[in-house]
C-alpha cells in the first residue's frame, strides 16, 4: 500500500510539472525508441535475408569471380568460364549432381507499347531443377537452345503480367535490349531466390547472353548442387582442387575464385548485423545517458522544492529509508513512463519505415520490449540514487524551517 501511494505521488508530481517532466524523460524516450526501432529493423532484415537464403538450398555451393585471400592484387580477377562447370562435374561425378553456370545482366524488355526493366539471366537447362523453380506455361530452356545460341526467352511471372496481362505470352515475340526473342515459357510465381527477385527476371540461353547479348567470355557465377548437404565440405575441397587445376594456379598462389555456402552467407550476415548493432546501441546508450542526467536534474529540483514536505514526513515518523525509497520510486516511475513512450515511438518508427520503403520488414521481438523497459527502469533507479540519498540525509529540523 505504501509503495502504491508513492507511485501515485510520483504521477501527481509529474502532472504538476508536466513540461519539465516531458523534457526530463525525453532522453529516455529517444534512447529506448532508438533501441526498439534498431532491434526491429535489424531483426526484420535478418529474418528476410535468412528466408531468402533458405530458398537456395543447403546442398548448393556458389562460386564467384575474385580472390578469397587477404591480398588485394587479384580481387578484380574475372576467371570463371563455361567449361569450368563441365570440368568440375567430370572430376566429381559422385559428389556434384548438377551444375548451373550463370551470367547476370539487365535491360529493357518490350512488347509493342508495353515495356519493363528487368534483370536478364543467362542460364542452362539445369537452372530450374537446381532451384526447384519451374515453368507454369510453355517450356524451359533446353540443351539445344544453349548449343544453338537460340533467341528464345522464359519470362518471370511479374514480367509476363506487365507485358501480357492475363493473356499467355508463349509464342509471342518481344524485344530485349533491341533484339528479338521468342517467348517459349512463363515461370511460376516464386518471389525470391537468394537476393534475386526472380519474378522480375528474363531467362535466356547462357550462350546467347554471353555471345549475342553482352559479349562476355566470363560467367557471373557458378552454382553447383552437391549430392547431399552433409557432403558440402567435401564438395568444396573437390571444387577448389578442380578449379585450381583448370585455371593453372600454382601451389602457394591464392585462388582466383570465391566459394560460398549458405552457412557462410549466414555467418557474414551475422557479423554485419553485429557491427550495425554496436553502432546503433551506442547511439541509444548516449541518449539514455542524457535521459539519466535529465531525470537526476528534475529529482534534485524536486528535492529542493519539497524540502519542507520531507521535514514534515520525518517529524511524523518517516524513516530515512522511507524517504530514500520514495524518491527512488519516483525516479523509476518517471523513467518507466519514458521507457513505455519510447517503446511505442520505436515500434511506430520501425513499422513506418517498413511501410514507407517497402524494402525493410520490421519485426519487434517481445523480449526486446521487456529489455527496453528494464533498461529504462534501471536508468531511473541509477539516476535517482543521488537525489534520493540527498533527500534522506536532510536534517528534519532544518527541513521544517526551510522556506
Amino acid at each position: 500500500m505504501f509503495s502504491f501511494r508513492i507511485v501515485m505521488m510520483a504521477i501527481r508530481s509529474l502532472r504538476q510539472n508536466l513540461m519539465r517532466s516531458i523534457l526530463a524523460t525525453l532522453g529516455v524516450i529517444i534512447g529506448v525508441g532508438a533501441v526498439v526501432s534498431a532491434v526491429s529493423i535489424l531483426e526484420g532484415a535478418q529474418r528476410d535475408v535468412l528466408q531468402r537464403f533458405e530458398t537456395l538450398g543447403a546442398d548448393q555451393v556458389l562460386v564467384f569471380n575474385g580472390s578469397d585471400s587477404h591480398s588485394h592484387r587479384r580481387t578484380q580477377t574475372v576467371s570463371l568460364l563455361p567449361k569450368d562447370a563441365e570440368a568440375v562435374a567430370e572430376d566429381s561425378p559422385d559428389l556434384i549432381v548438377a551444375t548451373s553456370p550463370q551470367y547476370n545482366g539487365g535491360g529493357q524488355i518490350k512488347y509493342y507499347e508495353r515495356n519493363a526493366y528487368c534483370s536478364i539471366l543467362g542460364a542452362t537447362a539445369s537452372y530450374g531443377e537446381i532451384n526447384n523453380y519451374f515453368v507454369e506455361h510453355g517450356r524451359f530452356l533446353t540443351r539445344e537452345d544453349v548449343r544453338g545460341k537460340s533467341m528464345v526467352a522464359v519470362l518471370g511471372h511479374t514480367v509476363a503480367e506487365d507485358l501480357f496481362g492475363a493473356r499467355s505470352g508463349v509464342g509471342k515475340s518481344v524485344k530485349i535490349n533491341g533484339k528479338t526473342f521468342i517467348v517459349v515459357g512463363i515461370m511460376e510465381e516464386k518471389g525470391a531466390l537468394g537476393f534475386l527477385e526472380v519474378d522480375k527476371q528474363v531467362i535466356i540461353p547462357l550462350s546467347t547472353a554471353m555471345g549475342r547479348m553482352f559479349g562476355s567470355r566470363y560467367l557471373s557465377m557458378l552454382v553447383l548442387q552437391c549430392a547431399s548437404a552433409e557432403q558440402v565440405p567435401t564438395c568444396i575441397e573437390r571444387i577448389k582442387k578442380s578449379l585450381r587445376a583448370t585455371h593453372r594456379i600454382k601451389a602457394g598462389d591464392s585462388d582466383d575464385f570465391i566459394v560460398f555456402t549458405q552457412d557462410q552467407f549466414k555467418q557474414q550476415l551475422s557479423n554485419v548485423a553485429k557491427i550495425f548493432a554496436v553502432v546503433l546501441y551506442s547511439i541509444a546508450g548516449i541518449s539514455l545517458l542524457v535521459g539519466a542526467i535529465g531525470i537526476m536534474n528534475i529529482m534534485l529540483v524536486s528535492v529542493t522544492e519539497r524540502t519542507r514536505e520531507i521535514g514534515v514526513r520525518m517529524a511524523v515518523g518517516a524513516r530515512r529509508f522511507d524517504i530514500l525509497r520514495q524518491f527512488l520510486t519516483e525516479a523509476s516511475v518517471i523513467s518507466f513512463i519514458g521507457g513505455g513512450l519510447g517503446v511505442i515511438c520505436g515500434w511506430a518508427i520501425a513499422n513506418f519505415l517498413g511501410e514507407y520503403t517497402q524494402v525493410l520488414e520490421a519485426y519487434t521481438p517481445p523480449i526486446s520490449i521487456v529489455i527496453a523497459l528494464v533498461m529504462a527502469t534501471v536508468v531511473g533507479v541509477v539516476s535517482g540514487i543521488y537525489p534520493a540519498v540527498r533527500a534522506a540525509r536532510l536534517d528534519p529540523v532544518l527541513a521544517l524551517r526551510y522556506e
